[in-house]
C-alpha cells in the first residue's frame, strides 16, 4: 500500500496549527514528523489533530525550544526516543509501523532535528557549534542508526546540514556559513554512510538541480524571487527501501502563507 510520509520543521506547533490542519486537509499524509514543535507533551494540540483524524501521536517535547512528535492516522507497534551528548533537550522520536498500520513488513521511523549550531562555525568559541558537530558525531556512532541490510527503515528530519553543493544558494558565499560548512557537511555524509543511509531527495532529484527546504525570514516578502535556500530536511531510507520511495514533494508554496514557519514540507509516497 502507498504510505505518504511528511517532514516539516514547523518552529511551534501551536503558533502554527491552523497552517498544519491546512496541510493535512490538503495532502492527507499518512505520517506527519514534525521538529521544533517548542511545546510541552501536556500542551500538545492533540484534540485538534484527532478531529483531523490523526489519533495515534507520539510525542518528545519541552517548553519553548526544541521538540518532536509523530502524528499518524495508523497505530504504531512501538515508541522510543534517544538523548544526544548527555542532554534532554527533545531532538528524536522513533516509531515502528507495522501490521496495524496495514503493512506486510514493519518500518522503523526516525524523526530527528538536529541543533541548529548558532552563527559562528567555530567550536572553540562558539558551544552551539561545538553541540551540533558532537551530534552529528554520535548520529554516526549509534548503532541503532545501522539498520540491517535487510531491515526496512526511513530517517527523516530538520538536520540543520546542507551537504552538496547544490543544497545551497551559493556553494561559494555560503561555505564559511553554518549549515554549509565543510566539517558539518562532512560529518553529516559520514553520519548517512557509516548508517548505510540512502539521499532520497537527492535520488529523485539529482544535482547539479537545486533543491531547497529552507527560506530564512530575513527574506521577508522577497524570499521567493530572492529563492536563497538551503536544503535542511532530508528524508533517508535503508537500502532495502530505498526503491521503494515513488515520489518525493516538496510544498514550497507554505513558505508563502500566512505567518509561515522558514521551513515547508516534504513528503516522500512509499510503495509500502
Amino acid at each position: 500500500m502507498p504510505l505518504k510520509l511528511t517532514t516539516w520543521n514547523i518552529n511551534s506547533v501551536r503558533l502554527r496549527i491552523d497552517l498544519v490542519a491546512k496541510f493535512i486537509k490538503a495532502k492527507r499524509p499518512d505520517v506527519l514528523c514534525l521538529q521544533e514543535t517548542k511545546c510541552p507533551d501536556d500542551a500538545f494540540p492533540l484534540k485538534r489533530f484527532k478531529r483531523l483524524g490523526y489519533e495515534h501521536v507520539t510525542l518528545n517535547g519541552q517548553k519553548g525550544y526544541h521538540g518532536v512528535a509523530i502524528i499518524s492516522r495508523h497505530p504504531f507497534e512501538a515508541s522510543s526516543f534517544r538523548n544526544f551528548c548527555g542532554k534532554i533537550d527533545c531532538r528524536h522520536l522513533s516509531v515502528v509501523l507495522g501490521e496495524r498500520a496495514g503493512l506486510r513488513d514493519p518500518i522503523t521511523l526516525h524523526n530527528f532535528y538536529v541543533p541548529a549550531g548558532g552563527d559562528e562555525p567555530d567550536a572553540e568559541i562558539n558551544p552551539k557549534f561545538g553541540h551540533k558537530l558532537s551530534f552529528l558525531d554520535e548520529m554516526r556512532d549509534c548503532e541503532d542508526l545501522r539498520p540491517a541490510r535487510s531491515q526496512r527503515a526511513i530517517l527523516v528530519g530538520d538536520l540543520n546540514v546542507a551537504p552538496l553543493e547544490h543544497d545551497v544558494w551559493s556553494h561559494k558565499q555560503m561555505i564559511k556559513v553554518i549549515s554549509h560548512t565543510p566539517i558539518e557537511c562532512e560529518k553529516l555524509n559520514a553520519a548517512r554512510k557509516t548508517g548505510g543511509w540512502i539521499d532520497s531527495m537527492r535520488v529523485h532529484t539529482p544535482e547539479p538541480t537545486k533543491l531547497y527546504t529552507w527560506w530564512s525570514y530575513r527574506a521577508q516578502d522577497n524570499w521567493r524571487d530572492a529563492d536563497r535556500g538551503r536544503r535542511l530536511d532530508h528524508i533517508w531510507t535503508s537500502d532495502a527501501i530505498a526503491d521503494r520511495v515513488s515520489m518525493i514533494a516538496i510544498a514550497k508554496n507554505y513558505r508563502g502563507a500566512v505567518r509561515p514557519s522558514d521551513h515547508v514540507p516534504v513528503t516522500a509516497t512509499i510503495e509500502a
